[in-house]
């Protein structure tokens, strides 16, 4: 190396540090972890009309579903995907009972979304969702989208058992 390139490198700035990625942010191939398990995200549904997001979340043959939202605070809720069926958007109904516990409509919207990576949904387009809240807490979530619905089963999880293990 020559001494006007050592001289230019006194001068130089280092490059700024990458900022890491937010959990809002997560896409294919970014591994979180989720109370104590560790997830490989392999799939992403984004709505940007709510700053939400649904990421798929892989551990070995397991499947799971992370709803992310940001409102005044980041709120986060693991989802299973269960076996039901509904016939038509004008059949849902404002209260459910599964398992004994009764569910009651506790918001519905609808709007655009994108797709990344393997998710229930391979196509964007518009989706109409429905979340639903027992009386002791637990959410269900139906999703409708180009003729298909999904139901989901969950368990609200506090912001300090979501972190961001690699992103790339």
């Amino acid at each position: 190396m020559g001494i006007w390139k050592r001289i230019g490198n006194l001068f130089a700035k280092d490059e700024p540090p990458r900022k890491e990625k937010s959990i809002l942010q997560l896409a294919p191939g970014d591994i979180c972890e989720v109370s104590l398990v560790t997830y490989e995200v392999t799939g992403r549904v984004s709505n940007f009309g709510r700053n939400a997001a649904l990421l798929t979340l892989r551990d070995g043959a397991a499947l799971a579903y992370l709803h992310i939202e940001q409102r005044e605070e980041l709120r986060y809720v693991l989802y299973k995907a269960i076996d039901g069926r509904l016939d038509s958007l004008a059949e849902i109904p404002a209260t459910m009972e599964l398992d004994d516990n009764v569910f009651y409509l506790e918001e519905e919207y609808e709007g655009h979304v994108s797709v990344a990576g393997q998710t229930p949904f391979m196509n964007a387009g518009d989706q109409h969702v429905w979340q639903y809240q027992s009386d002791d807490g637990l959410p269900l979530r139906i999703e409708w989208q180009n003729g298909r619905f999904m139901l989901y089963e969950g368990e609200k999880i506090i912001p300090g058992d979501v972190r961001v293990i690699r992103a790339s």
